[in-house]
This record gives structure tokens, sequence and C-alpha cells, in this order.
């Protein structure tokens, strides 16, 4: 049994000019690749996605940002509940914008939301985490996460923050989040 909790709840939700403010991230890792001789010939980098309680296809932890921490504390906090993934917030994505249907309310009633998107490095995958009855885990390369996230602001995240932040050369700006 999990001794973590996963928070539920909006009385502590935190909200901006009429939107949700979400927190969420990329969790990733490197694979060495094999060649045929059995030697290793490159990194590749792999992403972590869980499944969706409410339909098909796949997500990257995110949730509701509360009043007593941090956009970053957030972030980690949905990475241990969700996914069950310990690591390093490393890069900050960017700001995406979207519209939820069943996250309406007073505060927002259109359901609009703002999340705060980070790459994740992952240090430790845990065998117990506050909602593994409810998620399963899958690494993916970043092709076949394309294809299989459920969410295009998601895809947005992935194509335009984690995959540019890569393709430039990610290892210098490793350790730009403090």
């Amino acid at each position: 049994m999990s001794e973590l909790v996963a928070r539920t709840g909006r009385h502590q939700q935190r909200y901006e000019a009429g939107y949700r403010l979400i927190a969420g991230c990329i969790p990733f890792r490197f694979r060495n690749m094999e060649e045929n001789s059995g030697e290793t010939s490159e990194k590749i980098v792999e992403v972590l996605m869980i499944n969706s309680t409410s339909g098909p296809g796949l997500l990257f932890p995110k949730g509701g940002w509360e009043n007593d921490e941090t956009v970053k504390e957030a972030a980690i906090r949905e990475a241990i509940e969700e996914a069950g993934v310990r690591g390093d917030l490393v890069h900050f994505l960017g700001h995406y914008f979207f519209k939820s249907k069943t996250l309406q309310d007073e505060f927002s009633p259109e359901g609009l939301c703002r999340a705060a998107m980070f790459a994740l490095l992952v240090k430790e995958q845990l065998e117990c985490w506050p909602e593994q009855s409810l998620r399963k885990r899958s690494w993916l390369t970043v092709p076949e996460a394309i294809e299989c996230c459920r969410h295009p602001w998601m895809r947005q995240a992935l194509e335009e923050g984690f995959l540019k932040w890569h393709d430039s050369g990610m290892t210098s700006t490793m350790n730009c989040v403090d």
C-alpha cells in the first residue's frame, strides 16, 4: 500500500483571470539503443505517459496548482500522484491553454485552463503510488507519444515545447529550473 495520498477537491485551487491554473510535466529518460552487434550506439529519449481515467488515449501527468505550493511543486506532486515517478524539473516548456468539459466551476464556468508544463528527468520509478489502481504507465518514443496523445494541447507541449528543446541540445539547459 502506498503511504502517499493523492490530493482531491478544489478548495485550494488557483485561478487567474477566469482560468484554472494547471501544472504538469513530460517525464522523460534516456535509454541506450543497441545495434545488432550488441554495442550501444546512441541514447534515445523516451517519455512516460499514463492512461486517461475518462476515455481512450494517453496523457502526461497534470493537475490543479494549489494555493499552498509553487507551480514547480505542483508539477512534481502530479508526477508522483498520477505516474509514480520522481525526478528533477529541468526545463520550463511553456504555458498551454485548453478548455475542459469536466473542469467547469463557479470560478471558471467555461472550463478554461492554463497549464504550465515542464520537462521532468525521471530519477526514480515508484513501485507504489497514489493513483496506481487507476493508472497504467507507458514508456514511449516521442513519435509514439505524438500518435497516442489524447489532447491536442499536450501534443503541442510535446512537439513545440519538449521536442524543440530536445532538438536544440537540451543537455546544455538541463539545470535551468531552480
